[in-house]
């Protein structure tokens, strides 16, 4: 027993250098994915509304799982696998050298061949790959977007439908996974033949060698089954080639995800926010949903093609300078631009409160889009206490604008977190301070565990009224002191509902600069002051029995019983 000590011990050093290698590289490799994953969340997160119209969930949702497994893929087997068949091959080539140079020319001949064959699955190997990506991100949109809807697909009975389009999607998957299968089989059958062309080559040449004289049998024969040891490490890096193509693949899209840059960024040097007034100032602005609208812009006050009789376009990039271009440049037909806003100048003073009405298209959640700075003017500015908006940190002015969506939202959690929204700054009493202004304390009380209950995603477990209420106590927990906003809060609730909000605002809305966009007249005609948008203009400006008097559009609207849409 004492014999074999020494052999014991050698076993016990190899095991534990083994155990060592593995562990602290998948620590490494782990802990480099965590990152990641943070990394690209948070990337996520920091995206203008743009982005989320350019991916859609389906891609994002693969991206932060499908594409990071790929690489834990990579970090965690076909590194190790790698590292220790590089080094088994180039041992193996160098003692193959120091024996016999001519042999060991022979038994490598075919490794230009295989470095070419390499060179042409691995754009074939990660294009297939690119396109399973692609085709998963599908089925992931999909299926985001029915088991969201389920009750409208069922409502209106279109299982059958809905399971044709995703056989559909599914398939174009599998004709997408087949084709990646197909060049990771034929890399590995072509890397098993060339180890067969090699080996022959061996003998023939290395037989030669011996009738020569410059080889021995016994040398040749060493030489036979240096090959076959030579080969297994690359038939073994071929099959973690594929692997490594796909992951780099995913790589290369995480990659380019984090390239992509807000276009809505806080100045680098924001000034500082005082203490909120609300006083709102609009001066000629100019809002298209195209992209690249301001880059037609530049481009064509850079060929300085007349837009309106004599005038030219001079635009400045929105956020730089004081982000305004002059209302004679701009013209409904410049640069071929769908306008959603032409030309709203307005001045709302503090603690006015301020209804926008229109039909469907005439710009009003648009006007909300830009008050939270979700985006950024082509032309024009707006200025939040004779502050550009520009010129405020994000954060600040989300704190200073709280927007009520027409759709309201809530996470999973508990009914204070949904109105805290994870911030530390709202403690217990400010939440219940919020719900009972808001009167969403009426239905809160009386849920099992109160404040407590558990809301299930999306707010499946409660109703759209109860959604809307909670929607509107979080802004005011949020941002208790900033201008409200108001986007189609009642439109999607009952009557006993619409009571409670309606007797929520009559104590909010004096207290601070409100927008209210809305068509029901009893949300409407108590404002200070009503404007009625069509086309991304404001045609009347007044209130409600000024308007009334006018009879134009809103006295027309108001005659049809206010049937407008948002």
């Amino acid at each position: 027993m004492a014999d074999r000590d020494p052999v014991w011990r050698s076993g016990d050093r190899l095991f534990l250098l083994q155990y060592a290698q593995t562990y602290f590289l998948q620590q490494s490799g782990q802990r480099a994915l965590a990152d990641l994953r943070t990394r690209l969340f948070r990337h996520i997160l920091g995206q203008d509304q743009s982005f989320y119209g350019r991916y859609s969930t389906g891609e994002l949702v693969t991206r932060m799982t499908g594409d990071i497994d790929a690489l834990n893929q990579l970090l965690s087997a076909s590194v190790v696998t790698i590292l220790t068949e590089s080094v088994t091959l180039i041992a193996v080539i160098v003692v193959m050298f120091a024996v016999n140079w001519r042999l060991a020319l022979l038994a490598l001949a075919v490794l230009p061949v295989l470095l070419f064959v390499t060179r042409y699955f691995r754009r074939r190997i990660r294009g297939s790959s690119r396109g399973e990506r692609t085709a998963l991100a599908r089925i992931s949109g999909f299926l985001n977007e029915h088991l969201h809807g389920m009750l409208l697909v069922q409502l209106f009975g279109r299982q059958a439908a809905s399971a044709e389009i995703y056989a559909g999607f599914n398939h174009a998957y599998r004709q997408a996974l087949l084709i990646l299968r197909r060049h990771s089989a034929l890399f590995l059958a072509v890397q098993e033949i060339l180890s067969s062309v090699g080996l022959a080559l061996l003998l023939f040449g290395g037989g030669s060698g011996v009738l020569a004289g410059w080889a021995t049998l016994g040398m040749l024969v060493t030489f036979i089954q240096y090959a076959e040891r030579a080969f297994q490490p690359i038939l073994r890096l071929s099959e973690e080639y594929n692997s490594v193509q796909i992951g780099l693949g995913a790589a290369e899209r995480v990659e380019r995800m984090l390239a992509s840059r807000s276009r809505i960024l806080s100045p680098a040097q924001p000034q500082p926010m005082p203490p909120v007034q609300g006083a709102l100032k609009l001066e000629d602005v100019w809002f298209s949903y195209d992209p690249d609208a301001a880059e037609k812009l530049a481009a064509q006050t850079a060929n300085r093609e007349p837009v309106s009789g004599n005038a030219t376009i001079a635009p400045q990039p929105a956020g730089s300078g004081n982000g305004k271009t002059p209302s004679s440049a701009l013209s409904p037909q410049t640069a071929s631009i769908e306008w959603v806003l032409r030309g709203i100048n307005l001045e709302i003073p503090v603690g006015q409160t301020v209804a926008i009405v229109g039909a469907t298209g005439a710009g009003k959640s648009s006007l909300v889009g830009l008050l939270a700075r979700l985006y950024d003017p082509q032309g024009g500015r707006i200025l939040l206490d004779g502050v550009p908006l520009t010129d405020l940190a994000l954060a600040d002015l989300r704190r200073a604008v709280a927007v009520v969506p027409q759709d309201p939202i809530c996470l999973a959690g508990s009914i204070a977190m949904n109105i805290r929204l994870y911030s530390n700054d709202v403690d217990d009493a400010t939440v219940r301070w919020a719900a009972e202004q808001s009167n969403a304390a009426h239905f809160i009380e009386r849920l099992p565990n109160g404040y407590e209950y558990h809301v299930e995603p999306g707010g499946a477990n409660l109703s759209v009224g109860q959604r809307q209420l909670l929607a509107l106590a979080r802004a005011l927990a949020l941002s208790p002191r900033g201008v409200l906003v108001l986007d189609e809060a009642t439109s999607s609730i009952d009557t006993a509902t619409e009571l409670l909000i309606q007797e929520a605002l009559a104590r909010i809305l004096h207290t601070r600069t409100s927008i209210v966009i809305a068509h029901r007249l009893s949300t409407i005609r108590d404002a200070d002051r009503i404007l009625v948008m069509e086309q991304g203009r404001v045609i009347e400006d007044g209130t409600h029995s000024e308007l009334l008097t006018r009879d134009g559009a809103y006295a027309r609207l108001h005659r049809s019983g206010m049937g407008m849409t948002a």
